[in-house]
């Protein structure tokens, strides 16, 4: 698709800027409609159609730097949880209603969402209570690496909402990229073929337009 779209720039800018640049090729396209206002006409298509694509490579780009920020987050953010979860178990083991506080039964969620409520609760209790603080105290874990941990979960929050708003905007910048060559497509399309007939007997301007006779 790319390859695909940047062929069709390229053959645009040729066909257009010579077009308009070679008096020779202007005069018998001119006859057949293609005048400068018809030809500065398709131009600003090509222009509209190059800006839109290289926001579209750079929207993309800022997604996939938003996407490694996340994951790299995201992996701290779960390794933490995952070793305080595990100290937890041990040390909340005969109080029930701080395992239940903190969410320990059953496994881990797997989805972001759903790990997100897992952390947010854990956290949350775990910090609010003197009783539960002092028992993962004894196992090394203080109130400053819960906070810590904590923290490292609130970066990844964050950069998962900064994914999602690039991932809207490249989607955006993709489907404005594509009307925007969809349109020069369609004048290139008719272009070519009044070229062909307008330059029938003179093939070396059509050669000039980068349009192939042809076989």
């Amino acid at each position: 698709m790319a390859n695909s779209i940047q062929n069709l720039l390229m053959q645009a800018q040729t066909a257009i800027d010579n077009a308009l640049t070679d008096d020779e090729v202007k005069g018998f396209l001119s006859a057949f409609g293609y005048d400068d206002a018809a030809l500065n006409a398709g131009k600003a298509l090509l222009d509209e159609a190059v800006q839109l694509n290289q926001k579209q490579l750079k929207e993309y780009g800022d997604q996939y730097s938003a996407t490694q920020e996340f994951t790299s987050k995201w992996e701290t953010a779960k390794a933490d949880y995952t070793r305080f979860v595990k100290i937890a178990r041990v040390a909340v083991k005969k109080d029930p209603a701080a395992y239940q506080k903190l969410g320990l039964s059953g496994p881990r969620r797997q989805s972001f969402s759903g790990l997100s409520a897992q952390m947010d609760k854990f956290y949350t209790n775990a910090l609010a209570d003197s009783a539960i603080l002092a028992a993962l105290g004894r196992f090394g874990v203080t109130q400053d690496k819960l906070t810590s941990g904590k923290q490292n979960y609130d970066a990844a929050k964050a950069a998962s909402v900064t994914r999602q708003n690039e991932m809207g905007e490249a989607q955006q910048a993709t489907l404005a990229r594509d009307k925007a060559v969809e349109a020069l497509e369609d004048w290139l399309s008719d272009f070519i073929a009044i070229a062909r007939i307008a330059l029938e007997e003179k093939p070396q301007l059509l050669e000039k337009l980068g349009i192939l006779e042809r076989s």
